[in-house]
């Protein structure tokens, strides 16, 4: 009887899995999505954007060691920022979004652009080739201004502040690369 009462279990297990699969592989996964002002961005993405917000956008830097100044500003007592540190940190912040506001602005005309010609079935292949390459040098430029100022911000801390950081933010051990960092060219 246990015998029974485990295969009982497990073919319901498997059956509750194929149902959540089934659900998961809806024939109909965009629905709704044809209201957005922009198909195909949330407007919690146009608010990132236009708020120069990271989007996940410099998650190469952040995770490999590369902490950036937003999120060290946000741990600036449990990393004990000296005064001339957080004043660096909010020097790079306000650098980066000036930097970032823009692109993202830029960003959402050119989507809006793309958007607009599919809706208007005015779209040609070649409009749509030039259409993505802007987009992409775009979201190109808005990565770097991201991810630049993480290469920065690495200069300011002390290898301690990095571990510490490390821990703060939950990445493994506290040691994310800070020793290769300290190695690699540093930009002028």
């Amino acid at each position: 009887m246990c015998s029974l009462s485990w295969k009982a279990g497990l073919a319901g297990a498997a059956l509750a899995l194929s149902l959540s699969l089934s659900a998961a592989q809806s024939p109909q996964p965009y629905a709704g999505l044809q209201a957005r002002a922009i198909n195909a961005l949330s407007d919690q993405q146009i608010a990132d954007l236009k708020a120069g917000r990271g989007m996940e956008l410099a998650l190469a830097g952040e995770l490999n060691g590369y902490p950036g100044p937003l999120h060290v500003l946000e741990h600036a007592n449990a990393l004990g920022l000296s005064e001339a540190q957080r004043a660096k940190m909010q020097e790079l912040f306000a650098a980066m979004k000036a930097e970032a506001v823009p692109l993202g602005e830029q960003l959402i005309a050119q989507e809006t652009r793309l958007d607009r010609q599919f809706a208007d079935k005015t779209i040609t292949a070649a409009g749509l080739t030039a259409a993505l390459q802007e987009i992409g040098g775009t979201q190109s430029a808005l990565r770097a201004a991201h991810l630049k100022y993480h290469l920065v911000t690495v200069d300011v801390l002390t290898l301690a502040q990095l571990r510490r950081y490390a821990e703060l933010r939950g990445y493994a051990g506290g040691d994310h690369g800070q020793q290769q960092n300290r190695e690699h060219q540093r930009p002028k």
